[in-house]
């Protein structure tokens, strides 16, 4: 599964085998145009889910998943659940923004997505992938909302827009931030680290 294959994302462009390919909403930075359809092109057979929006502007057959809709992805059970991008500003309409909750029959929240919301699901997630940093975020909003999910793991997503020297003061807030129990772990792109 591949979520969010967007402009400021890396390294996506030579994965072949996908199985499925998740959009959570239709900002470039989600789902680059430019380079989305050359992903499809080595993944003919991955199935295509995105936020209703997408669905109805992406290249490509594309289902669009609404909060309440599941399906599965191998041995996985996937949720649609949130439903709205987090706002920007007032003057700005906001956007669908699909959540995806990924689990199995021992666990039904394994993995939480929110894309670019602050989505609580209210129940028990085991890890998190919590937006860092982003022009609708402040530190404090995402402190916060690591801790009303209280998951085992969290790591950072949505962080294109931190430079690396200024990363620490993100990660460093989120770790000395997290609830008891959570652990934050910086996932970087040159290891293959587990959760």
């Amino acid at each position: 599964m591949l979520f969010d294959p967007g402009n400021f994302s890396h390294g996506f462009e030579g994965i072949t085998g996908l199985d499925a390919i998740l959009v959570t909403h239709r900002h470039p930075d989600h789902a680059d145009p430019a380079r989305l359809p050359a992903l499809l092109d080595t993944n003919p057979g991955a199935a295509l889910y995105s936020d209703p929006q997408s669905a109805a502007t992406l290249e490509g057959d594309w289902t669009a998943v609404r909060p309440g809709d599941a399906f599965t992805v191998g041995s996985l059970t996937v949720r649609g659940t949130g439903g709205r991008h987090a706002v920007i500003h007032p003057d700005l309409p906001v956007i669908d923004n699909t959540a995806y909750l990924v689990g199995d029959d021992e666990n039904p929240a394994r993995l939480l997505h929110p894309g670019d919301s602050l989505y609580i699901p209210h129940e028990t997630v085991d890890v998190l992938a919590l937006p860092a940093a982003a022009p609708w975020l402040k530190v404090w909003e995402s402190v916060d909302y690591l801790r009303a999910v209280n998951p085992r793991v969290a790591f950072p997503i949505h962080m294109g827009i931190i430079a690396d020297r200024a990363d620490g003061i993100f990660y460093g807030r989120y770790g000395e931030m997290a609830p008891e129990g959570t652990e934050f772990r910086v996932l970087r792109y040159e290891t293959d680290q587990q959760i």
